[in-house]
């Protein structure tokens, strides 16, 4: 993605709890780095084909790199899941050869998931809850759990993204991870 600009479209949705972003207890996550340092952000990436069966494989990928100490690991591998199925299922990854890429940052006080893959037509769309419906909840358990959550659409890709934080401390580093 070297030299592309995400400013075509794009969306957030805050839902930030009263006090704001908040700190891990104890400031650690255990993961594939074990401790975070304060202050300190760790960024990885995978990218698999743009495969129904590869859903599992980016969730083991978030699950690796939080580690199972980690107090919002379970929620992020959760939600990780449904975003990298919807990119499969509704984007253009599904197309053969289209790839999707999961990246995850972790910082101590949250983490960031994005998943990337090729634009489709449309936007994601939250839609109303419908107890009859066989789909439609993955991104209403986005909305529902995390802090935040957005996409980003350019340059023939698209990006939807969400941060989940503690309860008590400081914002993500630079105070917002998306990209500049």
């Amino acid at each position: 993605m070297l030299g592309s600009t995400f400013v075509a479209e794009s969306s957030v949705h805050p839902r930030v709890p009263v006090g704001g972003p908040g700190a891990f207890p104890g400031g650690v996550a255990g993961g594939k780095g074990g401790v975070l340092m304060a202050g300190v952000a760790v960024r990885e990436s995978v990218t698999f084909a743009g495969r129904p069966d590869q859903v599992r494989e980016a969730r083991a990928f978030v699950a690796r790199l939080l580690g199972p100490s980690h107090p919002r690991g379970d929620v992020a591998i959760l939600l990780a899941s449904e975003l990298v199925t919807n990119s499969v299922r509704h984007g253009g990854s599904a197309v053969p050869g289209e790839p999707v890429t999961v990246t995850v940052v972790v910082w101590d006080a949250g983490v960031r998931v994005e998943v990337t893959g090729r634009k489709a037509d449309g936007v994601p769309v939250l839609r109303p809850p419908d107890d009859e419906a066989e789909g439609s909840r993955g991104l209403r358990l986005v909305e529902d759990l995390a802090a935040r959550w957005g996409y980003e659409r350019g340059g023939g890709q698209a990006t939807t993204w969400f941060e989940l934080w503690g309860t008590a401390g400081p914002s993500p580093p630079g105070g917002d991870l998306a990209r500049g």
